[in-house]
């Protein structure tokens, strides 16, 4: 039965009621029941059907949207370090490639300056620095990467000149501390800057809105750059963002490896690998969740809250995912850090501001490095 023929379909029916001709109590109706169970389960097929039909439209329209804006986010990168590369006058650019969210965003914003320069990408010189921590999966991607978008390819290990560098101040290597750790990252950004001043180029940073908020950089190491393009984009926007550059890459090769990108554990990788050569130190389980750590960063900068209140919102926007103590957790580490990690803002290089807030210090954001998260901890010792 069609939509349009439940009426006449009712009307039959009606004519064959069986009645009783004394008191007019109807005695059979079954074929009208049949018709009307039949009219009730078509209706409701069909408000099911224009449900779907209302959510498919819907998504479809989200989908656009999300599309638009991540293209709207890419062209505010791309433009403003095309305004950077005119102003000094630089046809290259130097870019470290870890195989990781952040360095990927950051040469897929290189590579579309280049196009859009009309420059050669060629003149992008990505350069890989493995080190004690580098897995394979992270290494071969960052090869995959640049293959892919056509930029040139250098390769320069740091293990022996770290090593020679633990010698020369006395570090004994066995010890794991920060020395171990940030010899690393200044040992690589000594070469990224080194390698652009014999090119004539800029050094691209990496570094997102996330880490800068947490602090979550060696300072004088990958805290420091020329431009950092990725400066106001928080970690979550990251990964989206090179999600939705998969979905519209072209090759497949280069999709395939920015999905495997997507789905590798944030890490500097700055200690070595387990046993089995996978990613030993991940920087959630040291330092947080990022979907958390953005959700404390967007209430805390764009409207203001304070601990409780960031507290009362996370707690409803994560219901299910983290508990109350969870949160309370992390919320304590955010506030430490934001409060201790200022000085690597007040000297952060420049960027362009992507979203409503940023946290550079010529921008949105003045604070000074030795401002107090006193007030904020005596807070949360409350809650």
């Amino acid at each position: 039965m069609k939509l349009y023929q439940i009426s006449d379909a009712i009307r039959q029916a009606l004519d064959h009621i069986e009645l009783d001709e004394e008191t007019g109590e109807i005695l059979s109706a079954d074929e009208l029941h049949a018709v009307e169970a039949e009219a009730a389960e078509k209706i409701e097929a069909t408000a099911l059907y224009l449900r779907e039909l209302d959510a498919e439209a819907k998504a479809a329209k989200d989908e656009a949207d999300r599309s638009e804006r991540c293209e709207e986010i890419f062209r505010i990168q791309s433009h403003g370090l095309a305004q950077r590369m005119v102003h000094t006058r630089s046809e290259k650019a130097v870019v470290g490639i870890s195989g990781g969210l952040d360095s990927t965003l950051a040469l897929l914003v290189t590579a579309r300056t280049f196009d859009f320069l009309h420059l050669d990408r060629a003149g992008i010189i990505g350069i890989t620095m493995p080190g004690f921590g580098t897995t394979d999966r992270t290494y071969n991607n960052a090869l995959e990467l640049m293959r892919g978008l056509g930029v040139t390819i250098r390769e320069i290990p740091i293990r022996d000149a770290c090593t020679q560098h633990f010698q020369d101040i006395g570090l004994d290597p066995g010890c794991r501390g920060a020395a171990y750790e940030n010899a690393q990252a200044r040992e690589r950004t000594q070469i990224l800057m080194d390698v652009a001043n014999m090119e004539g180029g800029l050094v691209i940073g990496t570094g997102d809105l996330s880490e800068l908020a947490l602090g979550w950089a060696t300072y004088n190491g990958d805290q420091m750059s020329m431009y950092g393009v990725n400066a106001s984009v928080p970690k979550t926007l990251v990964r989206h963002l090179v999600k939705w550059a998969a979905a519209t890459e072209q090759d497949a090769a280069t999709r395939a490896t920015l999905l495997d990108i997507i789905d590798t554990p944030v890490s500097p990788e700055l200690l070595p690998a387990d046993d089995n050569g996978k990613i030993a130190q991940k920087t959630e389980d040291l330092v947080g969740p990022y979907e958390l750590h953005d959700f404390f960063l967007y209430n805390f900068l764009r409207a203001g809250y304070g601990p409780a209140k960031i507290l009362l919102l996370a707690e409803q926007a994560f219901d299910g995912s983290y508990d109350r103590a969870a949160i309370l957790r992390w919320l304590t580490v955010f506030v430490r850090r934001f409060f201790t990690q200022q000085f690597k803002r007040s000297a952060m290089p420049d960027g362009p501001k992507v979203g409503s807030v940023t946290l550079s210090p010529r921008g949105d954001w003045r604070m000074p490095s030795d401002a107090s998260a006193a007030a904020w901890l005596r807070e949360l010792d409350t809650l």
